[in-house]
């Protein structure tokens, strides 16, 4: 099969080729449609760059080493999507667990003091397109983990309810639920941004 005949596929037609005749360039092309969409969506939900890109990398080798265990009874969408927000509610629950331990790792109380940088406002950090995603970045960070990841995929990743329920293994009207309680935490907190 050629490499234009390859584009022309969808996602399932790709991943299906890549597990019967191992056509790497397959699975090049998922890569390719998919390293924004996930990069995107993992960053919205763990907000540090370098950790989403790992985790985006990790997801792509997942898909790499265990493509025979893809059922085309899903949509690939829902299988890479799924992948990606495991591997990201791991890294969220290990981060949450270390921010738990004292900065005073040898326990015997010294009076040392450390200076810990803040690089929350790195420019380097900023994104071109502005302070206002910034803010969005941030006040998505403080919306309750329950309803972040629904509603990043809702409405950054603009996925069906059916898609995210597959995802998060959560019914449809939980998923509606928790979106729309997500939704309006996201707005109590940006209310002033967008006052006229």
């Amino acid at each position: 099969m050629t490499d234009k005949n390859l584009n022309d596929l969808s996602d399932e037609e790709l991943i299906i080729e890549f597990q019967r005749n191992n056509t790497i360039k397959a699975f090049e092309i998922l890569v390719q449609r998919y390293k924004n969409p996930l990069t995107n969506y993992v960053f919205r939900f763990i907000g540090d760059y370098d950790v989403c890109v790992d985790i985006v990398q990790d997801t792509m080798i997942k898909v790499y080493r265990y493509k025979d265990s893809y059922s085309s009874i899903a949509k690939f969408s829902t299988w890479i999507y799924t992948i990606a927000g495991n591997l990201a509610r791991t890294e969220y629950q290990r981060r949450k667990r270390r921010k738990a331990f004292s900065i005073n790792a040898d326990g015997e109380g010294k009076n040392e003091t450390y200076d810990i940088p803040d690089e929350s406002y790195r420019p380097d950090n900023i994104t071109d397109s502005g302070i206002k995603d910034k803010i969005i970045q941030d006040a998505l960070q403080k919306v309750s983990k329950a309803y972040r990841e629904v509603v990043i995929l809702r409405d950054v990743q603009d996925l069906s309810y059916e898609e995210i329920s597959e995802i998060t293994g959560l019914n449809i009207g939980t998923v509606k639920s928790r979106i729309n309680r997500g939704r309006a935490q996201l707005q109590e907190m940006l209310k002033d941004i967008y006052k006229e």
